[in-house]
């Protein structure tokens, strides 16, 4: 079905809005998946705080214009599905990361992250990102080995000063 210039302004306004909030976006070429497959992957998007939509090329062009995602244009070729990371800019590379290595038919074409443009070959760069509790956890591990290290050689120092007396 036709979409008249109403349904295109709506839906280039609505794409935008999320574009403009988004921490990152992958873009990925569908065909070949069936529809259940994409069903579960868009209710584990739903889930990881991911927006996907199918919009048309022409129309995409138009959303990425003075965002951080203008870098995707030349990826705009074909069957086109953009996923925008709104809570983690790792969250939807690493969705279509997992869903390809189950789909065989899915392709990663490319992401993009602070108006940089991440070729597939790199996308672990941005999938292996850590959440924020990752972080955290990683940050609280270092922190508790600094202080163990430090006691440890504390004591160590008074074990050596008592030998010496």
């Amino acid at each position: 079905m036709p979409l008249n210039l109403q349904d295109k302004k709506a839906i280039v306004d609505e794409v935008k809005e999320i574009a403009k909030g988004a921490l990152s976006a992958v873009v990925a070429d569908t065909r070949g998946v069936t529809v259940a497959k994409m069903t579960g992957l868009r209710k584990a998007a739903r889930e990881a705080g991911v927006y996907m939509r199918v919009v048309r090329n022409t129309l995409m062009r138009r959303v990425v214009v003075s965002t951080d995602f203008e870098c995707l244009q030349d990826t705009f070729v074909g069957p086109t599905l953009i996923a925008f990371s709104t809570e983690h800019p790792g969250a939807a590379a690493r969705l279509f990361k997992e869903f390809a290595k189950l789909n065989k038919e899915f392709e990663i074409k490319a992401a993009a992250f602070e108006g940089t443009l991440i070729p597939v070959s790199d996308i672990d760069r941005l999938a292996t990102l850590p959440t924020y509790e990752e972080a955290i956890a990683r940050l609280m591990a270092t922190l508790k080995e600094a202080s163990v290290g430090k006691f440890v050689r504390t004591l160590a120092a008074l074990k050596a000063k008592r030998e010496a007396v």
